[in-house]
């Protein structure tokens, strides 16, 4: 029988995957690491399992122990993994700034959650570091794992990941791509290729507003400025930042981060989490001054599972205001109108009375509204015009909607692009959104310049 003895007999060994229609015009051949079919998801995987390994085998952790550790929630879950299989308590310490899913996730695996400000700083009592080292210190027979610090995250890299994508390209590599976050990916990988082969280049992506590119570039340690990218980046250099690992480090923003890691799903089947977007954004860079026989090889971090209520929300990006114009459709205009009751679609049929028209608009606060029929627009009611007629004629209160309604609304496809939805309300104070053969809302002009990208 072919089986495996528990789910971290499943870490690691993930596969490469090389990009396609990203790379059209690239000369090099450009590799996604898939970390993310790692059984917990991520990368971080690997570090859980080592953490977990050297503390037992230090003694530091004994039978009936409890794990804590502060974490942006990878980590967390790789940690939660082996504990889970062996028997440990968990206690994770997140920031506010990270993802509900992240949070359910860790608690589903039987783990406790402390979630602290993000805007704590690191000298702060609520830092999350601080607070997981005094829960630690508060809990008898506890260990506080500490990522930034700890050997075993950077040797886990150093003994599985770089051998295995040494072994994959046949030592064909040239350049790898990695987000910095704790320091152990890359500076593990890094020390296992550069040992091996000195000429592989080793870069770093790093978000705006994360250290370590300018103390890369001047030594200098300037203040962190707020970012959304998760995982990575930093506010202070941790102990498992090797710079003599890494050759450059390359800024990108969280607008690219998070609109490259939607194209790593839309366009390569890749579902991935913002910082995977930023270390594509860094590889495709890169890979624009390679020759033909030069590979890169990024890390795919984690999986877009755990941002769904995130960047991979058209909502929160439109919130975020990182939606581009290129997928502002009339269609997701309608769907992120405002909550309440203009949300769905409220209209009218030809045959109800005029009154009882009149008493929905009211309701509603409504100046216009369609007419329909057996789901489809036979004409339209706008107040101006029904009051203009109801004074010259009184009794058409009870007169049914059909005697008094103007032409209808344009009835417009919901894949249209913004740009071409301008163009109808130029005409048309509304107009009707059409969804395979079904009219689902009504836009108006106000709505148009209220999701203006």
């Amino acid at each position: 029988m072919d089986y495996k003895d528990s789910v971290l007999n499943l870490i690691g060994h993930t596969p490469l995957v090389k990009l396609n229609k990203l790379t059209k015009g690239l000369n090099p051949l450009v590799l996604g690491k898939m970390e993310s079919l790692n059984p917990g998801g991520s990368v971080k995987d690997r570090i859980g399992i080592s953490m977990i390994d050297a503390a037992e085998r230090e003694g530091a952790l004994k039978p009936g122990g409890t794990v804590v550790e502060a974490t942006s929630g990878n980590t967390g879950i790789g940690v939660a993994l082996v504990c889970a299989v062996r028997g440990y308590k968990a206690v994770f310490v997140m920031t506010d700034k990270c993802s509900v899913e992240k949070v359910r996730y860790l608690k589903a695996l039987g783990s406790d959650v402390v979630v602290v400000p993000v805007a704590a700083k690191p000298d702060s009592p609520d830092h999350y570091v601080n607070t997981a080292r005094r829960i630690a210190k508060e809990t008898p027979n506890s260990l506080f794992v500490f990522q930034y610090g700890n050997t075993a995250n950077p040797l886990a890299h150093y003994q599985s990941t770089g051998p295995e994508i040494w072994e994959q390209t046949e030592g064909r590599l040239t350049h790898f791509v990695s987000g910095i976050g704790t320091g152990g990916t890359i500076s593990g990988v890094g020390r296992f290729l550069k040992e091996t082969s000195p000429k592989i280049k080793v870069v770093g992506a790093d978000p705006y507003g994360s250290v370590f590119k300018t103390y890369k570039e001047t030594g200098q340690l300037l203040q962190a400025t707020p970012y959304l990218v998760e995982g990575i980046g930093q506010e202070i250099i941790p102990e498992n930042v090797h710079m003599k690992y890494i050759d450059q480090i390359i800024n990108v923003t969280d607008r690219d981060s998070f609109l490259m890691a939607r194209r790593l799903a839309r366009e390569e089947g890749i579902f991935c989490g913002g910082s995977t977007g930023t270390s594509a954004v860094a590889a495709l860079q890169v890979a624009k001054d390679l020759d033909k026989d030069q590979v890169v090889v990024f890390i795919v971090c984690d999986t877009g599972e755990r941002y769904l209520s995130k960047f991979h929300s058209d909502e929160w990006m439109k919130e975020k205001r990182m939606l581009g114009a290129e997928r502002m459709t009339l269609g997701l205009i309608n769907q992120l109108k405002s909550e309440g009751p203009d949300r769905r679609l409220v209209s009218v049929r030809p045959d109800q009375k005029v009154s009882e028209a009149l008493e929905i608009m009211n309701t509603y606060g409504f100046s216009q509204l369609p007419v329909l029929e057996e789901g489809k627009s036979v004409g339209s009611i706008r107040e101006g015009k029904l009051m203009s007629k109801l004074l010259d004629k009184r009794e058409l209160m009870d007169a049914p909607v059909a005697d008094v309604m103007d032409k209808s609304f344009p009835v417009i496809s919901e894949d249209i692009s913004y740009e071409g939805a301008v163009k109808h309300l130029r005409n048309s104070q509304a107009i009707l959104v059409e969804e395979y053969g079904r009219i689902v809302g009504i836009v108006t002009r106000h709505d148009m310049l209220s999701a203006q990208p």
